[in-house]
């Protein structure tokens, strides 16, 4: 046994070493390995990289990865290898149970040209498990008057694994009672009885101990005992008989546990104790076994555990009923679980791109999502939606794929992301549903050229301002983001006749703000036109321009300028006729001035300030035109001094004043006469003013006499005498001239004081 034992070690590390794997060609995005069971965790499963024809470099950039949509996560790609490999030990019974062909779906993905492909890995069976009776102990009790060839039902043995691994044989120990017949039903399922070949003595031996040996067709080869104990009793010659051959019952998979299935029935037409019967369910897999039971005494058959559609959708099992001298009878039960919508479909993101550009056409892929309900029929179809205000659209791809794709040009300015809530929706009743929410963001292009918030701007600016005030600060707003979305500001167009822009206005690149470079003057220039452009940070970058006029308000900073009557700034005034037989409101002249100013500033009036007769002349207050406001009398003075004010408007007002003189007669000849006749009686200050100066020309004439005669002296001296002598004499004479000059100084200051 130890040597089997080891050569049963030896054959598994083989199969372990020499794993089969077939990769069958991709054909219609599909891949096909088979592997053994029960390999090791990290086994080489297949080449997947050489199998989508990529090579090692490729396996990560282009994201290839696998999407599984099962419960458990059986398979891994090793990205340094690329090769498919498994995740943990596998057992095939534990997986398919009895299937045939025990297949593992996956799918991989690759990203950057979003395919699928599928790929099939099938778990071929090995020898892992032995037969195994469900009771170790079989008691049977027979009457000795049993007839030679009476067959008793013996259990099958149980094998999890399939194929020629499975149950193939069953053996009794060697005796001389009884023996094994072994038929194989339509089904496949063989059916295991003992037969009594030779009539039994209870005097003679009242118990036989038999070894039942089952054995599978592995390699090694495996098997499982069960001990048969034969109790010889006294005469039962009748079996239970069931009423039916097979029990057929349909039930809900929510059905609640506890609840009653069916209740079977067999009768035993002997009498008394041998027609007892006990039930006992047989042939079961591990699962029913926890799912179904059977009152041995009534024959009802109830519900353990929960049934699951998406496990197992049919039972089947058989039904022993057995009296006291253990004849039996059997029975199918097929229980047939029916489905309810108890599955809400599950969404799985197979693939995202969760930042999309606002430029992408039409069609673009979003997201690949992949929908599955394990439900069956209309419970599993699925039907898949997004709110119909959003511009994406959801189309099938293939079996439960779908596309998340762009339905019309999107703009990030209208709306920056979208929360896009996905629902799948079954068509059970009550229909079931699934929600997921996936966000997307749109990136930003430069599409949008910078607006102002004024389709052209006019300022205003007092004359006279600081140099660096503030004029205005523009603004120009960029519905872009980021970069594209910073705006810079620059003052281009058309140039002041005065001065250049650059010298006059500037503007901050950053914020906008518009400022004066000089003081300006509102009777030099009035108004500055010019453009400022925005312009965006965008590549290539936008712009739009602005038209922006300044006007340049006035100051009240001129004061009136006499235009009329003109006069030298020496002081003297200009001369107005005026006759004496002038009634009253003759115009004697008019005071003319212009303001530089403009507005109310250069809105003048006219003020008689002073007069030599007031009352006698009188002065527009607007008009500035000198009238006779009377008539002349004898005793009004020839000569007339008249000051008039002009007054401006302003705010102070400025002024200035303009001295008339207006003489009074009739005729240029008397005018001289009377002029003669007023300069007898001349000023006495006046005249004190003519003799200070006929003094003081005579004073200086004096003076200027005596320096020549001195210095004719000095010169002829000078030019007899030797250096020496020269210069003393020169000395002496400068000394004397000195001198002579103050004392002359000091006259002539005098004589002004006088």
């Amino acid at each position: 046994m130890a040597d089997k034992a080891r050569l049963r070690d030896c054959k598994r590390l083989a199969l372990f070493c020499f794993t089969l794997v077939t990769a069958w060609e991709t054909v219609s995005g599909k891949i096909h390995y088979s592997i053994p069971e029960e390999m090791q965790k990290g086994s080489f499963v297949g080449n997947i990289l050489k199998d989508l024809g990529l090579d090692l470099k490729e396996l990560s950039d282009r994201g290839v990865r696998i999407v599984s949509t099962g419960r458990t996560q059986y398979f891994a790609l090793n990205l340094k290898s690329g090769h498919l490999i498994t995740t943990e030990r596998m057992d095939r019974e534990q997986i398919c149970g009895q299937l045939e062909t025990c297949l593992l779906h996956l799918e991989v993905l690759v990203e950057d040209k979003v395919k699928l492909f599928i790929v099939d890995v099938e778990i071929t069976d090995i020898n892992d498990n032995a037969p195994r009776f469900q009771e170790d102990e079989l008691e049977f009790r027979i009457s000795e008057l049993a007839a030679v060839g009476t067959r008793y039902s013996l259990e099958e043995a149980q094998d999890p694994d399939v194929g020629a691994s499975s149950v193939q044989g069953y053996y009794l120990s060697s005796n001389k009672h009884f023996s094994l017949d072994v038929q194989t039903g339509a089904d496949g399922d063989k059916y295991v009885e003992l037969v009594l070949e030779k009539s039994l003595d209870r005097e003679e031996q009242d118990v036989h101990d038999l070894i039942l040996t089952a054995t599978d067709g592995g390699d090694p080869v495996r098997s499982g005992t069960a001990q048969i104990r034969v109790i010889v009793l006294d005469a039962n010659d009748n079996a239970p008989v069931f009423s039916q051959p097979v029990y057929k019952v349909s039930v809900l998979e929510n059905v609640p546990v506890g609840s009653l299935l069916l209740t079977v029935n067999a009768t035993d037409p002997d009498e008394a104790i041998n027609s007892e019967v006990t039930y006992s369910l047989r042939k079961m897999k591990d699962k029913a076994s926890q799912i179904f039971q059977v009152d041995s005494k009534t024959g009802e058959i109830s519900i353990v555990g929960n049934l699951d559609y998406e496990e197992a959708a049919l039972y089947e099992m058989e039904v022993q009923a057995k009296d006291v001298g253990d004849l039996s009878a059997r029975s199918k039960v097929l229980v047939t679980v029916i489905d309810v919508n108890d599955n809400a479909p599950k969404i799985t993101i197979a693939s995202l791109f969760s930042s999309v550009s606002e430029d992408n056409p039409p069609g673009t892929l979003i997201a690949l999502l992949n929908i599955r309900d394990k439900d069956s029929g209309e419970n599993g179809e699925v039907t898949c939606s997004i709110p119909g205000n959003l511009p994406f659209r959801l189309q099938k791809s293939f079996d439960n794929y779908y596309s998340l794709v762009t339905d019309r040009p999107l703009d990030r300015e209208r709306v920056s992301d979208y929360n896009v809530t996905i629902t799948a929706t079954d068509r059970g009743a009550p229909n079931l549903a699934s929600k997921t929410t996936i966000l997307v963001q749109l990136s930003d292009i430069n599409d949008n050229a910078p607006i102002f918030n004024q389709t052209s701007y006019t300022l205003y600016i007092t004359e006279n301002n600081p140099r660096g005030a503030s004029v205005c600060s523009l603004k120009a707003n960029d519905p872009d983001s980021g970069e594209n979305a910073r705006v810079t500001y620059s003052i281009t167009g058309t140039q002041n006749q005065e001065a250049p822009l650059s010298s006059s206005i500037s503007i901050n690149s950053e914020t906008g703000a518009l400022y004066a470079l000089r003081s300006f003057d509102y009777e030099q220039f009035r108004e500055i036109r010019f453009q400022v452009q925005a312009q965006d940070g965008g590549s290539p970058p936008l712009s739009s321009n602005v038209s922006v006029t300044l006007f340049i308000l006035d100051q009240n900073d001129n004061s009136p300028h006499i235009l009329h009557p003109s006069f030298p700034t020496d002081g003297s005034t200009g001369v107005e006729l005026a006759p004496r037989s002038s009634e009253p409101g003759y115009l004697v002249t008019k005071v003319v001035a212009m303001d530089a100013d403009s507005g109310q500033n250069a809105w003048l009036s006219f003020q008689l300030l002073k007069a030599t007769e007031p009352g006698l002349f009188s002065v527009g207050l607007h008009s500035g035109e000198i009238r006779t406001a009377r008539s002349f009398v004898d005793k009004d003075a020839l000569k007339q001094s008249l000051v008039v004010l002009v007054k401006d408007n302003g705010q102070p007002p400025l002024s200035s004043t303009a001295t008339v003189t207006v003489v009074v007669a009739d005729s240029i000849p008397e005018i001289l006469s009377d002029l003669s006749s007023l300069s007898a009686p001349a000023d006495p200050q006046s005249s004190l003013t003519l003799y200070l100066v006929i003094a003081v020309a005579s004073v200086s004439c004096l003076f200027f006499t005596f320096i020549l005669v001195l210095l004719a002296l000095r010169l002829r001296r000078w030019r007899n005498s030797q250096l020496f002598d020269s210069s003393s004499c020169d000395f002496q004479w400068s000394s004397r001239l000195a001198v002579c000059g103050d004392r002359w100084s000091q006259s002539f200051s005098s004589l002004l004081l006088t």
